[in-house]
């Protein structure tokens, strides 16, 4: 039976659907969260700096066949990084990138998250790190949605299917209506529109009867086309009920990788204050520097006093704000005398030991107790700050709560490092062991003290026996050159040690000589070594104020040095 001879017109209305399908339209969004080009090349920056997010690409998209891995972590990156992060609506995703849009939706939405933003919003480095402590979930979510991925790909491959069928429908059209030969006389206007097989309406033009072969080709393209479009919906409504399966375990496991993220990143944060490394210097920081920065807090020798450190900081920043500056009666230093009313602490608590009793007699007597220092007392500059810290072998020993005796000492020499800079002094730390052995570390106050010469100043150990003599020879060296130089008296020398050992007479009178001509002063810090600190001791001698310390975690037990020096 032969068919009736189809008009182009009728042709052209019953492929409406799918002409208005192959028309141009935005394409499917692969990032599910929305980044200005700022954004992009921050993220484009830190993917090129860090080995790190790229090889954790490489292993989501290896191990477990995920091609959009790339994707799934610029979205995690850029949810961290901007301060208020707008996700893209479902619809508007490719179907792939919905694991991606599930996975970033739940980890916006966690309160773990706005915490971790906190730190790490607007910091390249720091959202990198948020996405890196979230690898072990992002493996655990694309082992676990594996089947939702799967039926994600083959939605988006039918969805492409289909979009290639209503592009085949169009082509169909335009052949049939050059086979046509319906044309009339067009306009300039019209003429661009025929040239491109449409006519102004974004139809093929004309409507006369189309040669049956040319019909045939339409009728199959829209079969095609249809049995694509119904392909294409099954899948997508198949992948979305996978995922809507998916979801809880989804969110579950995102909101965990919140979790660990945030505390990640806040160990970080916290890690960088107890060493006093200051956020604009962490701006101006390279990334691999700051990278191999924070892989040396982390590891290096003193990591695990990281909290002593930063308590010690804080207690003498505490002690410093008791201080009013240039205000009438200041305590500003220690001297000696015979007034109890200005008696320093650990001088009184000689009065608590019955064997001291008589030696706070004899000083208070020859007017040489310790004594608070008062503005206007005296006028002269102050010296530099000096830390003399044992690094013999002993020092390694672990006292309450397990801190080393040189975790105490470093920390304890940190924190005179902070005082020093606040009050615009020289600094030097001066580590030794065995006569002879010594490291000096100088940090003039008309520099910033780089992170690099601080940890290098904190890690060095040297091990050995200990040696009066040669730390104190140079510091008082160290004290004589700053007099030469800018006839600045009034040092402070910090002893922390953990020994007794001998000096010499002679150099003892050198000393002595250097002492009165310098007017530097001596505190002494005994570090769970009770017997250095005895009244007969070398220590004592040495020293014009000795205290021993045996709480290794207490770090008020030095709290006046820091009103003082």
């Amino acid at each position: 039976m032969d068919r009736t001879p189809s008009s182009l017109d009728e042709l052209v209305g019953r492929a409406g659907t799918w002409l208005s399908l192959s028309a141009a339209a935005p394409a499917p969004h692969t990032a599910a969260v929305v980044a200005d080009r700022f954004d992009r090349i921050a993220w484009r920056d830190t993917y090129e700096q860090s080995a790190g997010l790229r090889e954790l690409a490489e292993e989501l998209t290896e191990r477990y066949g995920y091609a959009p891995a790339t994707d799934l972590l610029a979205d995690v990156f850029t949810a961290a990084y901007k301060v208020g992060p707008r996700l893209r609506e479902r619809a508007g995703m490719a179907p792939s990138r919905l694991v991606n849009h599930e996975v970033v939706s739940a980890l916006v939405e966690s309160p773990d998250f706005a915490e971790l933003r906190r730190e790490t919003a607007g910091d390249p480095y720091a959202a990198a790190m948020a996405v890196l402590a979230q690898a072990a979930a992002l493996r655990r979510i694309l082992e676990g949605s594996r089947e939702a991925r799967e039926q994600a790909e083959r939605a988006e491959r039918a969805g492409q299917d289909a979009e290639g069928a209503a592009a085949a429908v169009g082509e169909a059209l335009r052949r049939a209506a050059d086979e046509t030969g319906a044309t009339g006389e067009d306009t300039a206007g019209e003429d661009r529109t025929r040239e491109n097989g449409e006519d102004g309406e974004g139809r093929p033009p004309g409507g006369g009867t189309v040669p049956a072969p040319a019909a045939d080709a339409v009728e199959r393209a829209l079969a095609a086309a249809e049995t694509a479009g119904a392909a294409a919906r099954q899948a997508a409504q198949g992948a979305a009920r996978t995922l809507a399966a998916a979801a809880p375990a989804i969110r579950a496991a995102a909101g965990s990788a919140a979790a660990q993220a945030s505390k990640a990143v806040r160990e970080e944060a916290a890690l960088l204050r107890a060493w006093g490394v200051a956020p604009g210097e962490l701006e101006r920081m390279p990334f691999d520097r700051r990278a191999r920065l924070a892989e040396r807090l982390r590891t290096g020798r003193l990591a695990r006093w990281a909290e002593l450190i930063g308590r010690f900081r804080q207690m003498a920043g505490g002690e410093r704000a008791r201080k009013v500056e240039n205000a009438a009666g200041e305590l500003v230093g220690v001297t000696l005398g015979d007034d109890l009313s200005r008696v320093i602490p650990s001088e009184l608590a000689n009065l608590g030991l019955p064997e001291l009793r008589a030696v706070f007699a004899a000083r208070y007597a020859a007017g040489e107790l310790m004594l608070y220092d008062s503005l206007g007392e005296q006028t002269t500059g102050r010296g530099a700050v000096i830390a003399c810290v044992d690094t013999s072998h002993s020092m390694y020993i672990e006292g309450p709560g397990g801190v080393t005796r040189e975790a105490w000492a470093k920390a304890c020499a940190l924190a005179l490092l902070d005082q020093a800079r606040h009050a615009r002094r020289d600094f030097a730390g001066i580590l030794f062991s065995a006569a002879g052995k010594i490291q000096v570390f100088r940090f003039p106050a008309a520099r910033p003290a780089g992170i690099t010469e601080v940890l290098d100043f904190a890690e060095t150990f040297l091990g050995g026996g200990t040696s009066y003599q040669t730390p104190l020879t140079a510091a008082r060296e160290l004290l004589e050159e700053e007099f030469d130089d800018v006839a600045r008296t009034r040092g402070d020398i910090v002893m922390i040690t953990d020994d007794e050992c001998g000096v010499t007479e002679e150099w003892m009178r050198g000393w002595n000589d250097a002492k009165h001509r310098l007017g530097f002063r001596v505190f002494g810090v005994a570090v769970g070594a009770p017997r250095a600190a005895r009244t007969d001791s070398v220590l004592d001698a040495l020293c014009d104020n000795l205290r021993t310390v045996e709480d290794l975690t207490d770090v008020h037990a030095a709290a006046d040095l820091f009103r003082v020096i």
